[in-house]
């Protein structure tokens, strides 16, 4: 029975096993913490290519104590931000987590995110998949469009 049981476990560690994901992250980056931030975000479109919805159930990085899916809403005229329990990938489709939007929130960070940066995130999936992606910490200006300040 133990070999059994040592014996998928090793076949799940496989680069063979990792490899057939359908989930493909794009444009992924956790926010650089500004001085005054306690808190990081990531955010990412996630792309489903397979043919049966994928829903994304937790995420965890060793750079922060808690990570939470989130979502905002708007009650009234506030926005509010709310942990969600998961976040759909449709088949063959996507789901973009943005500011504003769905994202993944980082609480109890062990160290200030700067820029030019990686983070580990594992995504846990509810078919029991995990994934496993390296993420770029980019600086980016809330709420503010890029300015293009040079002269021609």
């Amino acid at each position: 029975m133990k070999l059994k049981a040592l014996a998928l476990a090793g076949l799940l560690l496989t680069p063979f096993a990792q490899a057939k994901s359908d989930i493909m992250a794009h444009d992924l980056y956790a926010r650089a913490m500004a001085p005054s931030s306690v808190t990081s975000a990531v955010f990412t479109t996630l792309m489903n290519h397979g043919d049966n919805e994928r829903t994304l159930i937790s995420a965890s990085t060793p750079a922060a104590g808690k990570v939470e899916l989130h979502d905002v809403i708007k009650d009234g005229d506030v926005m509010k931000m709310r942990q969600v329990q998961s976040i759909a990938i449709p088949a063959n489709g996507h789901a973009v987590l943005k500011p504003g939007s769905l994202h993944i929130m980082l609480f109890d960070l062990d160290k200030r995110l700067a820029e030019g940066e990686e983070i580990e995130m594992t995504l846990t999936f509810a078919n029991g998949e995990t994934q496993t992606l390296q993420v770029p910490v980019k600086k980016v200006m809330s709420g503010m469009k890029k300015m293009d300040h040079s002269h021609h």
